[in-house]
């Protein structure tokens, strides 16, 4: 059966707005020492080989530095905004595919899949996020690992609640937070709106839910993974265990 992409996706039209500012917005985050870390704690977890499916790979900048590591990447993304900045970045050098991370096809066997720096916090329910780990787990060679991030409480009380300018190359980019630190509680979904300053088609609203690790633990065991790890991220370093109101990420590292 041939799988589509909903067309009433509010992920889709915010990253194909986000597109044209992504890179200069971000443009101060270490991606490569972020995706070493990374890296790292999947070989802890006991990966090996050199087969990475990167879902929702944005503009690239989630799986450029594993290809300079000598890695074999197929990437995907719901927006085609997003793709063809990532196009621009690697031509040929990496398999790039629109897919919808809740309805993933068969691409290969991979061993490593991952979604990470934000992707899978634009899921809005349980049952999406059960969608794309059983798609991720059906990509998955059979001693591959699962890995994959999400924001926790404490970022969304403070990014997701406050203002962050960003002046790069004659532009202005503003995020502001839509939430009070007083309205982010366990499962809430927050917004925040994204302008630049005399661009108003980029102006666009991010959506995102926190998870708690009881409704994660619950995703992976539902789609048939095994919960490896869970790792708490802070100045860009990892640690065993993850405390929701100090760690601004959440790392999950699964199998099968």
């Amino acid at each position: 059966m041939k799988r589509t992409i909903r067309a009433d996706d509010s992920a889709k039209r915010t990253y194909d707005a986000y597109a044209p500012a992504y890179d200069d917005f971000n443009h101060r985050y270490m991606y490569e020492r972020w995706t070493g870390r990374l890296l790292a704690a999947a070989e802890d977890a006991g990966l090996e080989g050199d087969r990475l499916l990167d879902v929702g790979c944005g503009t690239g900048l989630s799986f450029i530095s594993m290809l300079d590591r000598g890695w074999r990447v197929t990437a995907c993304d719901i927006s085609p905004e997003m793709l063809d900045l990532a196009r621009a970045k690697v031509g040929g050098a990496a398999e790039l595919l629109r897919a919808d991370m809740r309805d993933l096809p068969m691409l290969g066997q991979f061993d490593l899949a991952w979604a990470v720096n934000d992707a899978v916090n634009y899921l809005l329910t349980e049952e999406e996020l059960e969608a794309t780990l059983t798609g991720m787990r059906r990509n998955l060679a059979p001693e591959g690992i699962v890995l994959f991030d999400l924001n926790t409480l404490a970022t969304y009380r403070t990014f997701f609640s406050s203002e962050c300018v960003v002046e790069v190359n004659g532009r202005r980019l503003v995020w502001q937070g839509q939430m009070s630190a007083a309205e982010v509680s366990p499962g809430s979904i927050s917004e925040a709106r994204f302008e630049a300053t005399g661009e108003e088609v980029l102006t666009h609203v991010h959506r995102q839910r926190h998870f708690t690790e009881e409704e994660v633990l619950a995703a992976i065991d539902a789609a048939d993974l095994r919960c490896l790890d869970v790792l708490g991220e802070l100045g860009g370093n990892l640690e065993h265990g993850v405390d929701d109101e100090l760690h601004t990420k959440a790392v999950y590292l699964c199998a099968l």
